[in-house]
């Protein structure tokens, strides 16, 4: 066999391993795409609703002073509820007067002024139950608000 013979050869068996190799990439960015497509999104991190945020935080709690905390905010409801809607629409106020042409920073400074003493209102209407709720909790539950949230570092817990 002389040399001219052998090269159809061995071009057809590298060919072969291109093809199995082309069809194995192949399938593998198929399955990649398969899984992208059926896997569920992550939940999200951060939400703005006071409310939900305060059941974090209760989930944590001993059972008793979870409880406390969900009765505090449930009688204080409608208090917080009005805070928290002022609060946002001050932000929106904001964000409308960026959208104004020509722009007024006097408008601006005055939007923001405005949305100051509404996120301090809301804080204060918030931390007014807390504190309220802390002073009936047990100590577990205070310590359990101060580790807030569980995974961070404190000198409690180090």
């Amino acid at each position: 066999m002389t040399i001219a013979q052998t090269a159809p050869t061995m071009s057809r068996g590298s060919s072969r391993w291109l093809l199995l190799g082309s069809l194995a990439l192949n399938l593998f960015f198929v399955g990649v795409a398969f899984a992208l497509a059926v896997r569920s999104p992550a939940p999200p991190a951060w939400d703005r609703d006071v409310f939900v945020r305060v059941e974090r935080v209760a989930a944590t709690l001993p059972p008793s002073d979870a409880d406390l905390l969900r009765g505090q905010i449930k009688n204080n409801r409608a208090a917080i509820e009005g805070a928290q809607s002022n609060y946002r629409a001050a932000q929106d106020v904001i964000r409308e007067t960026l959208r104004q042409e020509p722009f007024d920073p006097e408008a601006m400074r005055v939007a923001m002024a405005k949305t100051r003493t509404a996120r301090q209102t809301f804080d204060q209407t918030i931390q007014g139950v807390f504190a309220g709720s802390a002073s009936q909790m047990s100590s577990a539950g205070r310590h359990a608000l101060a580790d807030w949230p569980p995974d961070r570092k404190s000198a409690s817990n180090q």
